[in-house]
């Protein structure tokens, strides 16, 4: 026996690690002759990768997949550099965390701001004018039964048909598109928070308002509806400038789908709720509750964040060294940015791409899935506001578990970068558009329609964890630029996704509906293969200081 542990003594640099994998072994009681063909493997392996790691040429398990070029080879490990790697930081009560969980709250404020209009309308409308636009099919039986409900009419209605209020609900986009790249920019040179924090609390202000600006007319509610826009539109890019200094990338994927899976949740709480208030108080009380909330959340968040580490007063040293060290050497100090060489980048356009698709796909069901299932399958979503809420609880719920999944496939399984993004933008947008296609072949099945449209909405989640965070992949002192860039193509779809839809259902029936999620699904299908094909998981040369900086 001696001889033959003699045999299998590991190489240098191993020895430690071949100790601890015996020790291991031979304690689980195994029979003598299985222990100790056992332990010498785990040896033998043990000191295998000990020498693979101390080289410094550990691969990622999926080589296959993520190779595309000859670049990509230092995407695989994102920490290992020539810096001293220190020690993560723990979760609990840490400073980059309780930036997280307020972001969260932030956009989750936000889209209750955004969504709020679209069910108090419904009551902000004289039920006559709209008689006309109704276009019911007849396809499918009646579902619902009218359920007789005491319902508060005490709030003012207008005479406005179907054409003012698709303008009313679309002006919205028209100031959102505008300060996207400009919010971006003013990020990187300033800082987010501010940006951010001033942005949700003018939406908020102008919010308060609306009632007001109502019944001056549509004019000056379309105006109002615009300027929330602008406010809103700053805060995607802002909040990307901050992560920028405050995400270790191995903690990337966690921190951003904690934060903007905040923007979730308001649909699903502020959808209900809304309507709650309209039935027992009434509409104008919608605007004045959100709009409240939204300047608590702001006092909370001048108060309590901080635009970098270095600058956030409660911080922990050990925390502070640990996300300055895993950022040490993507981050660029050069004044001016790029424009030139960022707009002639492959893999800003693949994330441009699959963020026009996919959005083209979640605006369509945002503002027409109501509409599917009232007008087609005749059920009254109203009537059941956690039906209506369902498929965006499930996105939700599939954003933060997708978050965990991507960061462990980095760092406990050694996946690369882009290895990750691709495949969970495979999943949430070839996923949706598989369900979504289904959807429209199930005829009047109510149940079935209800949970492929839910699990096509929920899929989507895994993109949370694709391209949306590949900003700060491939050039993190920008983030907030590119994705102002990419928001920017990525808000059309809201402004045109819904008004092409309701040209090609002008008799609502289920066949139309059909070329709608046809269309959507195929546009989504090629924004998941042309990201696959053209994105990246590396800090790009454009993005750093000089031209052989340390990738991600």
């Amino acid at each position: 026996m001696a001889a033959e542990e003699e045999a299998v003594q590991p190489p240098v640099g191993g020895a430690a690690v071949t100790n601890a994998a015996e020790g291991r072994c031979q304690a689980r009681g195994c029979a003598r002759a299985a222990q100790a063909f056992g332990c010498r493997a785990a040896a033998l392996l043990s000191a295998g990768i000990a020498r693979l790691l101390l080289a410094g040429v550990m691969r990622s398990p999926v080589r296959g997949l993520a190779s595309s070029d000859g670049e990509e080879g230092s995407d695989r490990t994102p920490l290992l550099q020539s810096t001293p790697r220190v020690e993560a930081a723990p979760v609990c009560g840490s400073a980059r965390y309780n930036l997280a969980v307020l972001a969260f709250f932030g956009f989750f404020v936000l889209y209750a701001l955004r969504v709020n209009l679209s069910v108090a309308l419904v009551d902000m409308i004289d039920s006559n004018t709209t008689l006309a636009d109704n276009k019911t099919s007849k396809e499918c039986a009646e579902h619902s039964a009218p359920i007789k409900v005491l319902h508060n009419q005490t709030g003012k209605r207008y005479q406005w048909d179907a054409e003012t209020q698709g303008w009313i609900l679309g002006s919205f986009f028209y100031g959102y598109i505008i300060t996207q790249i400009p919010g971006g920019y003013i990020a990187s040179k300033v800082g987010g928070k501010l940006l951010l924090g001033f942005g949700i609390l003018g939406t908020a202000i102008f919010t308060l308002f609306t009632p007001v600006a109502a019944d001056f007319g549509v004019g000056a509610l379309i105006v109002l509806r615009a300027l929330e826009g602008l406010g809103e539109g700053v805060t995607f890019p802002a909040m990307h400038a901050m992560w920028s200094s405050w995400a270790p990338p191995l903690e990337r994927s966690k921190l951003l789908s904690i934060s903007y899976a905040g923007a979730q949740l308001g649909t699903v709480i502020s959808l209900p709720l809304s309507g709650i208030i309209c039935f027992y108080m009434n509409w104008t009380y919608v605007f004045y509750l959100f709009g409240i909330v939204g300047i608590i959340w702001f006092i909370l968040w001048i108060l309590l964040v901080s635009d970098k580490p270095e600058t956030h007063k409660a911080i922990s040293r050990h925390e502070k060294e640990y996300i300055l060290s895993s950022l040490k050497n993507q981050l660029s100090s050069q004044k001016s940015v790029p424009w030139v060489p960022m707009l002639k980048s492959l893999p800003l356009w693949a994330i441009v791409v699959a963020h026009f698709s996919y959005n083209w796909t979640f605006y369509t069901l945002l503002t027409l899935l109501p509409t599917y299932m009232k007008e087609i399958l005749r059920f009254n979503v109203q009537e059941n506001g956690l039906l209506s809420a369902l498929p965006y609880f499930g996105c939700w719920l599939c954003m933060i578990l997708s978050g965990q999944a991507a960061d462990n496939l980095r760092a406990k399984w050694n996946f690369s970068t882009i290895c990750v993004r691709r495949v969970f933008s495979l999943i949430g947008m070839i996923g949706p558009a598989v369900f979504l296609v289904a959807a429209g072949f199930i005829g009047c099945d109510y149940s079935l329609a209800v949970a492929f449209l839910t699990i096509s909405t929920t899929l989507g989640g895994f993109c949370s964890s694709g391209f949306s965070i590949n900003h700060l992949d491939i050039a993190p002192s920008y983030a907030g630029i590119l994705l102002g860039i990419t928001n920017t193509f990525a808000t059309i779809p809201g402004m045109v996704g819904p008004v092409i839809a309701k040209s090609l259902t002008p008799d609502n029936t289920i066949s139309e509906w059909q070329t709608v999620f046809y269309i959507a699904a195929a546009i989504n299908v090629f924004g998941a293969i042309f990201f696959t094909l053209f994105g990246k998981g590396e800090v790009q040369n454009w993005a750093l200081n000089d031209q052989h900086g340390h990738r991600n």
